[in-house]
């Protein structure tokens, strides 16, 4: 039976950004230079391949400290950051910690305190419950910080000195969404002040536009990512904002519902930055099961972001 027709639409950037290889990196060596168990608290990254992949190699994923013995092994915290309280549990236990925050959450991190030493109230974009957004506000005590989740939630913001006010934003929001309620909050509070550097980071930024030029040119558009992935979420609504209602979320080639592709023959594919290349090879192996396939990658830039790991994993010397 021949197959149909399908053209892939690749969408370029995709997948791992810096931040999250960093931390993956972070995890894998430690358990070469330390062996296994080394302990993470929290996903080091949202992703379940990923996840797995290095539980299967020694990593044991913990929710908190308190489930870690006292063995001296490494405790990695997460790429998504973790609130002041945690590092300083870690200490009080004597734990060996290493920090695999990314950079880009951790300059949000020190863009609140500043605003908060300055005397601001600190107003917060992002989703309640987000690990990231638990890690920037966990930066600051208790109420210092206002969470603005919608441009809605503006108007019920009430604070006591409207002069006196500075906002951050969550790393991995929709561009277009931040931006609607950054407007409004000028709008309502003009002395508000702004980050010196846009805080949504330029992964999230990338991909978000990579999708916008796929988005319109395409019948259906896959998103690998993890369910509880920010920016995988993100770019499914994009695609949905900007020409391609059929959009859809799938954790591996496995999860498609190949009846959900009948009369599509554009299929735009992305993945979200803490989805790694083998998983979107493995989908796009899948779809020539089915179909004829063409591929056509479409790229809008090109990235060549890198961050260091931490220099003890560089040492030979071994901690104990």
């Amino acid at each position: 039976m021949k197959k149909r027709a399908l053209k892939i639409l690749l969408a370029s950037p995709r997948g791992f950004c810096a931040g999250v290889d960093r931390a993956v990196q972070i995890v894998e060596l430690a358990l070469t230079k330390y062996g296994a168990p080394v302990y993470v608290r929290h996903e080091i990254v949202h992703n379940k391949f990923v996840v797995d992949s290095l539980r299967d190699k020694g990593a044991i994923f913990v929710e908190e400290l308190s489930e870690i013995p006292d063995d001296g092994q490494p405790v990695i915290f997460s790429a998504h950051g973790v609130a002041k309280s945690v590092p300083e549990k870690a200490k009080l236990r004597k734990m060996f910690f290493i920090d695999a925050t990314c950079p880009l959450v951790s300059k949000v991190h020190r863009e609140a305190e500043r605003y908060y030493n300055s005397g601001n109230q600190v107003i917060l974009i992002g989703h309640a419950g987000h690990p990231e957004v638990i890690g920037t506000m966990g930066q600051l005590p208790k109420g210092a910080v206002i969470l603005v989740e919608r441009v809605e939630d503006v108007d019920k913001i009430e604070v006591e000195d409207a002069d006196s006010l500075a906002y951050c934003t969550q790393t991995t929001l929709s561009v277009d969404d931040a931006a609607a309620i950054v407007e409004k909050l000028i709008y309502r509070f003009p002395k508000i002040k702004v980050p010196k550097k846009e805080d949504i980071c330029y992964a999230t930024t990338n991909r978000q536009a990579a999708m916008k030029a796929i988005a319109p040119l395409s019948d259906a558009v896959i998103v690998l990512g993890a369910p509880n992935s920010s920016n995988s979420n993100r770019l499914v609504e994009v695609a949905s904002l900007n020409g391609c209602s059929k959009s859809m979320l799938v954790q591996r080639g496995s999860d498609i519902n190949w009846g959900w592709l009948d009369g599509v023959n554009s299929l735009g594919l992305s993945a979200g930055a803490s989805a790694p290349e083998i998983l979107v090879d493995e989908v796009i192996e899948c779809l020539r099961k089915y179909f004829e396939v063409e591929l056509e990658e479409v790229s809008i830039t090109r990235e060549n972001v890198n961050f260091k790991v931490p220099k003890i994993l560089n040492d030979k010397a071994v901690k104990k």
